[in-house]
């Protein structure tokens, strides 16, 4: 049993692209459904799917890498809040990752947002991770 998902899902898309894997499967959750929208949205991953099957489901997400340098779009996945010490930011303390270049990923009143759509919204939240 896995005690914190959202590391267990940062986790194994490290650790494939580490392993320079074109595809990453990863049992899902609406959180982790919503997480890999944002990853999408934001041009980190190629493509993902949704799979059901007979139990919790599966996201396939195709990872994305230069085609030149071969290196992977993500440079570093990074957890903020943990079980243990849950970190919340206000509208106005949320910070800027890498000056802008980077995304934080935030849990709020509204849904599992940007840093920049939280900011824009005015809500403030559980700060999940830092992607760049």
């Amino acid at each position: 049993m896995v005690t914190d998902p959202i590391a267990d899902f940062l986790t194994r898309i490290r650790n494939a692209q580490l392993a320079g894997h074109r595809i990453v499967e990863i049992p899902a959750s609406n959180l982790k459904k919503r997480m890999t929208e944002i990853l999408y949205e934001q041009g980190y991953i190629l493509k993902y799917k949704f799979e059901e099957d007979n139990k919790q489901g599966l996201i396939k997400i195709a990872l994305k890498y230069d085609p030149t340098t071969k290196q992977p779009a993500i440079r570093a996945l990074e957890r903020i809040s943990r079980p243990g010490l849950r970190q919340y930011a206000k509208p106005a303390e949320i910070k800027r990752v890498i000056n802008g270049l980077g995304v934080a990923i935030l849990s709020t009143s509204k849904g599992v947002i940007t840093d920049k759509q939280a900011k824009a919204e005015n809500v403030g939240g559980e700060v999940l991770c830092h992607i760049y």
